[in-house]
């Protein structure tokens, strides 16, 4: 047991006034230490602090009291016995009579009722005496924020975890709990509150009992808060947001239908006032209050809620037209939120009530008429803004009806589907007499729009009523009312939706009846073919005359946008739920149409409306896309053997937009959608194959913006790739390299023997590469850069020098690539290495003694001698003088690489940058510099040198697209870009000082 002087100081300490709130701190944790090891036992303690508790000073009782609590609150997981738990809960609950020493009372009894039955918990008997004298005792709101907030956690958790030791005190608890939160404003207090009427609820369920006793006043106090808003100026600084409080209140009022009563009339009475929330909050609590309460309770008041959702939806609707929207949804009308609300209630009505809500809607004398004198607005030019408000609320109301059940849907048909079909002149009662509508069929003058815009929402509910998950088992629909009308005029529907595109009302760029036209089509072809299927014909006529608008009617925007959309739903809905018959049909007439569109030379489609196409197609399912991507790579073989083989220039501008199209969309949406790197890899492949396969290239001058398109392609389709994909693709790429005519010395290069050099020097004086060289160093180049760090690198030692002569030669994706590669190459070769394989250090070792560097002093690197001061590295005496310039950028690449893996050596980098950036003819490099400065004896070159270093420090700094990017596997060290701004500016910093020179500074 551990000595009572190690802990008694602490008590001291604790129940002293002087001391601060950490010190009080320390000591619980110290004396509670004790305790949990066993050092320290709670009736030593107890014993000891007696004095404490039982003092006539009421700052050191209450102290002592709430010093104790807090113990028995970090002793949560210890175990106590019975009697200690008896005797602790019995000297708490006595104490909730000293208002003096409340909080350490509250607190004691919260940490004792909180624990866990492992660790021993409070007899029931015990328990009903804490409430008892919290009945008795607490003036809850007389206290503090703090404290009113312990005496409801205290409440909160009587009631739930001991339910059955409170049940018995009946209309005293309920009585208590009244009294504790009438008129509290505090929202955290509040939250509690209304959680512990929500737990009562659930203790007291019946229809007599305490709660129904006092279910009018206990709903007297919950209403005074409806609805919830904040007097503080800024909500932001509350720890509950209003939403929640809401929310919190929103379940309290429906935690039993005892308070139905009283609720509904207050929410119904609240839907007059003129704010905005106060109506949509209204509607929002009566939709949750109707799925609690049931349709018993919710009956009498139907006429009354019909009333008001008709008012805010049909008599008075509150929409705002968005000229951006069109017509593509909802006639352009956006609900605003209280129609919104109102629009879930009438959903929640319909739904609870079994039929005799719909009947209130359905025999509405307003809605009769208005459906009745929908002939007197048959064209949409001349429908007053308000009667179309007016329709657009009905469209909706009916909507809600027919999806939220099959019995409802089936009422809605039959009082209205026939009507709105005699407008459209078609009859259900009849089918046969619909039959004269033909392929060509033309609408004879304008349809009725009221009737089409009510017919396609009555559709869209429809579809979303059988695409419904609810729906289990899945009902016959074939046999239901509504299933037998649609049949017996769905081909002749069809037929009056094709006329609406076919006629000349499609020559308005937004018409109204053509977006209503091609939405009936659409819905028409997206029921299950299982639950309502049109015809195979009817649903081929369909997809024939959308097709036939995306590939004929380009120059009509709004409509070829509306038709692709249609058979992108359409495609996106077989992808989901596959029908083979609908397939086989879509795959024919729309993926193979566009299939064929991508490699012809229609000269009516532009190719980026056919690449469009093609790519919103194919994205709707992985099948689809696959046959696209064949479309698109059977194209891209074609185009660039014409630029190859026969120099067609004409080729070139398609060939960079199939290229573009495949970088920017395919290969990133296979990528987002887990497709197989199959794709990327053979299209990588190919490309190479393309180039091996053409010994000569019939191109006179390089076509700097296909060989841009073709090396963006290649560097997403490689960085798309496995490591093990990549390596494919890198060793193909490489044979071909080695067989370019630029690397016939290759034969002669092997290791380290001079001819090296002597090679790299041959390819050094090669004024130019030949357009075909170019073209296979920068694709081979794009490979390098893409790559993952865990990607085999064969004859690595080879492709470094490669790359640091062609950079030389001012080939920038080389300098690219090198940095890339030192900055993904391994620290060192695992395992045996191999004479041609490479790591970090050995590439860095041959970079800095290539010909871009040589030492001050002149003298001659030798492999396996002592390292040689870096400091005093210059650029080479390279000629002609302009290569010092390429040289610059390659240090700018190489240096962002080795920056951005947090390596060392960029340090030498930046010091040559430098001294390029203060050569001055005949001034000192650096300051108190013992080596002279690059003399450049063209004055034109010496500045263009001194602006390419400036320029190499914005590319070490700036992120890039090209490379070094995520997007390419780049390793990227955290904060590295500050790290190099600390390096380098106080450098900076003290070179303006030193200089005077205007062009240096």
């Amino acid at each position: 047991m551990a000595d009572p002087t190690q802990w008694v100081k602490h008590v001291e300490l604790y129940v002293n006034s002087s001391s601060t709130a950490a010190q009080q701190a320390a000591s619980v944790d110290a004396i509670a230490n004790l305790l949990k090891n066993d050092l320290l036992t709670l009736e030593a303690l107890v014993r000891e602090m007696e004095m404490y508790l039982t003092t006539t000073d009421s700052t050191i009782r209450s102290r002592g009291i709430l010093l104790l609590a807090e113990l028995l609150t970090q002793l949560k997981s210890k175990r106590l016995n019975d009697a200690s738990i008896e005797s602790l809960i019995g000297f708490f609950t006595e104490r909730l009579a000293d208002w003096k020493a409340l909080r350490g009372a509250i607190v004691g009894c919260l940490s004792l009722l909180r624990r866990k039955s492992h660790v021993g918990v409070v007899a029931d008997d015990k328990v009903k005496a804490v409430v008892q004298s919290y009945l008795q005792n607490l003036q809850v709101q007389s206290l503090g924020q703090h404290d009113r907030k312990l005496c409801f956690q205290l409440m909160e958790c009587l009631l739930d975890r001991y339910p059955a030791a409170v049940r018995d005190l009946g209309d005293n608890l309920i009585y208590g709990i009244c009294e504790a939160i009438d008129g509290e404003r505090d929202p955290q207090c509040l939250m509690l509150s209304f959680r512990i009427v929500q737990i009562l609820a659930g203790l007291f369920p019946g229809p007599s009992g305490p709660l129904a006793d006092f279910a009018g006043d206990l709903f007297g106090i919950l209403g005074c808060y409806f609805p919830i808003h904040f007097t503080h100026p800024k909500e932001e600084d509350v720890d509950v947001k209003r939403g929640e409080l809401s929310r919190a209140l929103m379940l309290t009022y429906a935690s039993t239908p005892l308070f139905a009563p009283f609720s509904i009339p207050l929410l119904l009475e609240k839907l007059s006032s003129s704010l905005p929330l106060t109506k949509v909050e209204s509607f929002k609590y009566l939709s949750y209050c109707t799925s609690k309460y049931g349709v018993e309770r919710m009956a009498e008041h139907f006429k009354t809620l019909w009333s008001s959702v008709k008012d805010a939806t049909y008599v008075s609707p509150e929409t705002n037209l968005s000229t951006e929207a069109g017509f593509m949804s909802e006639m352009g009308f956006q609900d605003s939120d209280i129609m919104k609300q109102a629009f879930v209630l009438l959903q929640e009505l319909v739904q609870q009530s079994n039929g005799s809500f719909i009947s209130l809607i359905l025999e509405d004398e307003d809605i009769k008429i208005f459906m009745n004198s929908l002939n007197q607005y048959e064209d949409f030019d001349n429908i007053p803004i308000d009667i179309r408000q007016r329709l657009h609320a009905v469209g909706r109301i009916i909507s809600v009806c027919v999806n939220t059940s099959i019995a409802s849907c089936n009422k809605v048909f039959e009082s209205f589907f026939p009507l709105l079909m005699t407008y459209l002149g078609l009859s259900v009662a009849k089918p046969h007499e619909n039959s004269c509508l033909a392929e060509d069929y033309n609408p004879p003058g304008r349809l009725n729009f009221g009737a089409l815009y009510l017919c396609v929402e009555v559709l869209s509910a429809c579809r979303y009523l059988v695409g419904s998950d609810e729906l289990t088992p899945i009902p016959d629909f074939a046999n239901q009312t509504w299933g037998v009308m649609l049949h017996n005029v769905s081909k002749s529907l069809a037929m009056v939706f094709i006329s609406l595109l076919r006629s000349n009302v499609a020559e308005n760029s937004q018409n109204a009846y053509v977006c209503y036209g091609v939405k009936g089509l659409q819905n028409l072809a997206t029921f299950p073919g299982s639950l309502l299927a049109v015809s195979k014909s009817t649903y081929d006529s369909i997809l024939l005359k959308l097709m036939s608008v995306v590939t004929s009617d380009i120059n009509k925007t709004f409509l070829w946008t509306l038709a692709m959309n249609a058979l992108v739903e359409i495609g996106s809905f077989l992808d989901k739920c596959p029908d083979s018959e609908r397939l086989s049909s879509y795959e024919s007439i729309v993926v193979e149409k566009i299939f064929s569109l991508i490699s012809s030379d229609d000269s009516n489609m532009p190719l980026s409306l056919k690449l469009q196409a093609a790519f919103e197609i194919g994205a709707t399912g992985m099948n689809f896309m696959l046959r696209v991507v064949q479309g698109l790579d059977e194209a891209i073989s074609a185009t660039l053997s014409a630029v190859y083989a026969h120099g067609n220039r004409k080729s070139v501008e398609p060939t960079v937009k199939l290229l573009e199209y495949y970088s920017n969309k395919v290969l990133p949406w296979f990528h987002k959608s887990g497709g197989s790197e199959e794709i990327p890899l053979n299209f990588a492949l190919s490309i190479w194959d393309k180039i091996e396969n053409n010994r000569s290239f019939n191109l006179d001058s390089l076509e700097n913006e296909l060989l841009d398109a073709t090396m963006m392609a290649m560097k997403q389709a490689v960085g798309s790739c496995s490591e093990g994909s990549q390596e494919k693709i890198i060793n193909k790429a490489l044979g071909v390299l080695l067989s370019s005519n630029c690397l016939q010395w290759m034969e002669s290069i092997s290791g380290n023997t001079p001819s090296e050099a002597e090679g790299l020097q041959q390819i050094h004086k090669l004024d130019s590469f030949a357009i075909r060289d170019e073209w296979i160093t920068s694709l081979f180049a794009s490979i390098v850069i893409a790559l993952r760090p865990q990607t085999y690198i064969q004859n690595g030692k080879f492709i470094l020098q490669f790359f640091i002569t062609t950079l030389l030669n001012g080939h920038v994706p080389s300098a690219q690539a090198l940095g890339s590669l030192v900055n993904k190459l391994p620290l060192k070769i695992t395992g045996t290495p191999l004479s041609k394989n490479l790591c970090l250090d050995e590439a860095v070792d041959m970079i800095f003694h290539s010909c871009i560097w040589t030492s001050y002093n002149g003298s001659t690197y030798e492999r396996g001698s002592s390292e040689i001061d870096l400091s005093s590295l210059r650029l080479c005496s390279l000629s002609p003088e302009s290569d010092k310039i390429h040289a610059t950028i390659g240090l700018a690449w190489i240096g962002k690489g080795l920056l951005m893996r947090g390596h060392e050596k960029v340090k030498d980098i930046t010091m040559t940058l430098l001294n390029c950036m203060i050569s001055d003819g005949d001034r000192g490099s650096l300051p108190n510099s013992k080596h002279p400065s690059l003399v450049c004896n063209d004055e034109d070159l010496h500045h263009q040198l001194m602006k390419s270093a400036a320029d190499a420090f914005h590319i070490i700094m700036s992120d890039s697209e090209s490379c070094l990017n995520k997007r390419y596997h780049a390793t990227i060290r955290p904060l590295y870009k500050q790290r190099f701004s600390n390096t380098v500016m106080p450098i900076l910093s003290t070179l303006m000082l030193k200089y005077d020179s205007p062009s240096i500074r």
